[in-house]
């Protein structure tokens, strides 16, 4: 997709790199995804905010040139990383910033109304420990008829307030920090861990606390088919089996594995039901097509810890590099 030849009319101020700090830096990591990247920078340049913010997108070595998007966004700041994965490329991206809160969107995602404005009153509420993390939905093409993977993931994709409050993360795709918590709990990681969760459960052992906000509201699109949704899989069940052997041992991180293998399909008719009366959802057809990727997804992840547990499976590292 190629970028307009200039950006939309924006309402976000937008300091200069010679100008005085911002209150905020909103880093952008980016892998070969211009036209989606294009979408996330219209809609972080239009929020409403009583400040100055500074934009910065680190590319991750994408295969596929930002020369239009560059020409597009002047006063966006672009940077380059080439150490795989979306951690590393933040990490850059921080340190280049200038601002005393960071926040960090995706480039495949899309800022709703005010998502700036409740990310930044997050923070400073919580003083210089401010951490925060944000809602993520689905932005459906149709809402009144949806794909079988919009309608499950719409329910099961992205369920930040429950990693927030239960498992002490949140998804690195809409967080929002002080510099000075940033700095205490140190970078994200780096591809081979999923690093979301390692940030967050590090800091959480330093004594913060992340803070879930509603208004905080980041638009994801579903996976375009069900081969991007085993890859993505394939790459959690590989850093969910790394994280389990670290903690539990080896001995006993098999065998808590090879219950999970169970669980995870006992899981199938209970989140069926769950999918059924969701609030995420309307509709009974819009229901029953996220039942059948539910299914086939539960018994191909199944699957495919069998794999890993066997030594079978690819590592995160090589499923990232090849697209996922």
């Amino acid at each position: 997709m190629t970028a307009p030849a200039s950006p939309p009319p924006s309402r976000l101020a937008l300091s200069g790199a010679a100008g005085a700090p911002p209150d905020v830096s909103i880093i952008i990591p980016h892998f070969n995804m211009p036209g989606a990247l294009q979408r996330c920078l219209e809609s972080v340049a239009g929020q409403a905010f009583a400040g100055t913010a500074e934009i910065i997108v680190v590319d991750n070595g994408s295969r596929t040139p930002l020369d239009d998007v560059r020409a597009a966004w002047p006063d966006v700041i672009f940077l380059a990383e080439p150490t795989p994965g979306p951690g590393p490329a933040r990490n850059t991206g921080v340190a280049a910033a200038r601002a005393p809160v960071l926040a960090f969107i995706d480039a495949d995602c899309r800022a709703g109304a005010g998502w700036l404005a409740a990310a930044v009153a997050g923070v400073r509420a919580g003083g210089a420990r401010g951490v925060v993390g944000g809602d993520v939905r689905i932005d459906f093409v149709d809402p009144a008829r949806l794909t079988p993977l919009e309608a499950y993931e719409a329910v099961f994709a992205y369920r930040q307030r429950m990693y927030i409050e239960k498992q002490n993360f949140s998804g690195t795709g809409n967080l929002a920090m002080t510099r000075q918590v940033y700095d205490e709990v140190g970078g994200f990681a780096g591809i081979g861990v999923a690093e979301d969760r390692d940030w967050g459960q590090r800091a959480t052992a330093a004594g913060y606390r992340i803070t879930y906000v509603d208004a905080m509201r980041a638009f994801h699109p579903a996976r375009q088919d069900f081969a991007s949704l085993k890859v993505k899989w394939q790459r959690h069940v590989s850093h969910d089996f790394a994280h389990l052997l670290a903690r539990a041992g080896e001995r006993g991180g098999r065998l808590r594995w090879q219950a999970l293998r169970v669980a995870m399909l006992l899981s199938i008719p209970v989140d069926g039901l769950r999918l059924l009366v969701s609030p995420r959802l309307n509709g009974l057809a819009n229901r029953l097509r996220g039942i059948g990727i539910l299914a086939r997804i539960r018994w191909f992840r199944a699957v495919e810890m069998g794999r890993v547990a066997r030594g079978e499976a690819q590592d995160a590292g090589t499923i990232w590099q090849g697209g996922a």
